[in-house]
């Protein structure tokens, strides 16, 4: 992600809810809407001639499709973070949705300071999913058959970053936000929106929670005596 202005390019078909976006994102300090598509031929295009830190696509796009356009996006540019705009909250659109590279996506209708965060959230690194995609994936998870516990801690592992991965080992150490932001080189800030994308997929309230639920789903090592720290 650069420095200065957050760039953005902006996919979506339907004009009149590409302009109210528009002039919202716009009145956004630190966010410049760099360029816009109304189909996934023109995005694909456009993030091979612009340099951009995150790309907000939505989903229902004419022609190549915004699961389509993501693939080629993610393909092209591994590294460029790209959040999804859709109605549709199926599970198994989650699951395409992962499984093409989407650090995350946001039903439509979603507040805009909410989408704002969710823009800056994936631009740092982390990942962002819709409550309502979060409570699907654990539902699928969260089974009674002892025999899938070891594919439910897989597919809880999927849902992590490497670096929320980091992040959650140094957080199970007893390791705060300042601490933590030293140890990776990262800020503050960055931390705080990486521990907030992990609340959000382990389902929990608090850094405390989190390290329970990880050890519980073997996403992390459990040492005896350490205590996360508040």
């Amino acid at each position: 992600m650069s420095t200065g202005l957050l760039r953005l390019l902006l996919v979506e078909d339907d004009e009149l809810f590409r302009l109210g976006l528009q002039v919202r994102l716009q009145q956004e300090p630190g966010l410049e809407i760099l360029a816009e598509a109304e189909d996934g031929e023109t995005a694909v295009e456009l993030v091979d001639r612009h340099l951009f830190d995150v790309v907000l696509l939505d989903v229902g796009l004419p022609g190549l499709g915004g699961i389509e356009a993501c693939r080629q996006i993610k393909q092209k540019h591994p590294s460029l973070p790209v959040l999804v705009l859709t109605s549709h909250s199926q599970q198994a659109l989650i699951d395409r949705l992962i499984a093409v590279g989407a650090q995350g996506y946001c039903l439509k209708g979603i507040g805009a300071e909410t989408l704002i965060l969710a823009l800056k959230s994936v631009a740092a690194g982390a990942s962002w999913w819709d409550q309502t995609a979060t409570q699907a994936i654990r539902t699928a998870l969260e089974t009674s058959a002892a025999d899938v516990d070891r594919s439910e801690s897989a597919k809880s592992a999927h849902l992590l970053t490497q670096r929320e991965h980091e992040i959650l080992e140094l957080i199970a150490e007893g390791k705060n936000n300042q601490e933590i932001a030293q140890i990776l080189y990262i800020t503050s800030g960055t931390v705080r929106v990486h521990v907030h994308a992990i609340l959000q997929k382990l389902a929990v309230r608090d850094r405390t929670q989190a390290v329970i639920v990880a050890r519980q789903k073997a996403l992390i090592s459990d040492p005896a005596g350490i205590h996360p720290t508040n």
